[in-house]
């Protein structure tokens, strides 16, 4: 097995894993002996935020006299040992690093993940109250916490500055506004789209879902049963499709996500773009963005039912049920989410779950004003998921982003909802079988 160790301050940080390494050999003797107490066994995702983690953790090993032992794979590496290691019953790892709207529900209803509610709120200092309610909720399952927020993002409205001063409009505050924005836009500039966004039956789901908040509609309703034909989805789902398909880029296609919908964007192909922040320094680095000194950020607009963008955690950090090293487990999720550290990471570029930061002028110094104040007015606002919360995420976006898909083409979307909620009822009625 390959293995890199990290040094800083002449001590030994961490030991971690290397993508293409296994996990299974990696155990540092589990059980509850001394030896295992003292050393924290983490797995962590490839991401900005890990590197930032594993820079500091010198300092929570002075602090506290502990060991930390990191694992860290790619994304895909990371669900298929958890896959094969939690199904197992491992007590081999102790903090692990999760995404609570892929697999949160899956792992917390399989008891992956300990309870923590009572460790939350536990320390005053620490502030879990500080915390982001969208984030929360999203941790939370069945009224028990089971996760930490890490790593969060919103859905705002990317625009170009140029062309709406040279329009004479100002910013879309509603869906309305946004429509008649970019149809004025189009007319002008034929050769640039008056909107974009994702387009892929799947990859839209996620921005779709700010638009179907907007509009009143939820996936799942409040009886838990599929919301996908309520006449306020079939509204957003219209509406969405009728953006792009009306507004959106000639000849587009129906399989782009982010990167392909970013590059028409920072290539001046669009006037109005619907993402989540995290993604803003794609646009903003001269490097990469021909429109980067011409790029504005909003919240994102209100539909009738207000302004409703997702905000959710993409990352979070749990315990695992089955460890036997958990109060020290919990030492490290506390000191890794602790206002100093999200502070520090934040600074970094990666968005954080904690309103103090989001509220202190060091924790926004490095992000433009505008995206600053719509991420503060998203945070209000937003909503805790962006997909529907299942086990079996994947399986769900598919369905419900068809008519999505059938929107942009131009197509029946009404009768598209109402197959896709057909299909999803009876996704939803297996899965609690």
């Amino acid at each position: 097995m390959q293995r890199k160790t990290l040094r800083a301050a002449g001590m030994t940080a961490v030991t971690a894993i290397l993508a293409g390494g296994s996990l299974a050999a990696c155990s540092s003797g589990g059980g509850g002996d001394e030896a295992a107490s003292e050393t924290v066994r983490v797995t962590l995702a490839n991401h900005v935020w890990t590197e930032e983690i594993i820079a500091a953790i010198p300092e929570f090993e002075e602090e506290t006299g502990l060991k930390v032992e990191v694992t860290q794979l790619g994304e895909d590496q990371l669900s298929a040992q958890y896959n094969v290691q939690l199904n197992a019953g491992t007590d081999e790892i102790d903090v692990m690093m999760y995404r609570p709207l892929q697999e949160g529900k899956l792992f917390a209803q399989n008891g992956y993940l300990a309870d923590l509610t009572e460790r939350v709120s536990s320390n005053p200092e620490w502030a879990w109250d500080d915390f982001q309610d969208g984030p929360v909720d999203s941790t939370t399952f069945e009224d028990k916490v089971v996760g930490v927020p890490t790593i969060t993002e919103r859905e705002v409205l990317y625009y170009r500055t140029d062309l709406l001063e040279q329009a004479g409009l100002e910013v879309p505050e509603t869906l309305e506004e946004l429509e008649a924005a970019a149809k004025q836009i189009k007319e002008e500039n034929p050769d640039i789209a008056g909107f974009v966004a994702r387009t892929g039956k799947s990859p839209a789901v996620t921005q779709f879902s700010s638009f179907l908040y907007g509009f009143g509609g939820d996936f799942i309703d409040d009886e838990g049963n599929s919301g996908v034909a309520s006449p306020e989805a079939v509204e957003a789902y219209e509406y969405y499709g009728r953006m792009i398909n009306q507004y959106g880029p000639a000849n587009v296609s129906t399989d782009m996500s982010w990167p392909e919908a970013m590059a028409i964007f920072t290539q001046g192909g669009a006037a109005f773009y619907t993402e989540a922040d995290s993604l803003y320094q794609n646009a903003t680095d001269p490097a990469n963005s021909q429109v980067a000194e011409n790029v504005g950020f909003a919240p994102m607009p209100a539909g009738p039912a207000g302004s409703k963008p997702y905000n959710v955690p993409s990352w979070g950090l749990g315990i695992n049920e089955a460890s036997a090293n958990q109060d020290n487990a919990w030492k490290f999720i506390e000191w890794a989410t602790s206002k100093d550290m999200v502070l520090e990471v934040q600074q970094a570029g990666v968005p954080g779950p904690r309103n103090s930061v989001w509220s202190d002028p060091a924790g926004t110094e490095t992000y433009p004003e505008d995206l600053a104040a719509a991420i503060e007015v998203s945070a209000e606002n937003g909503v805790g998921h962006d997909r529907p919360l299942v086990i079996n995420v994947g399986e769900a976006r598919e369905v419900v982003g068809d008519p999505i898909v059938v929107g942009i083409t131009g197509g029946d979307v009404e009768a598209a909802a109402n197959a896709a909620d057909e299909a999803f009822q009876q996704f939803l009625d297996d899965e609690r079988e």
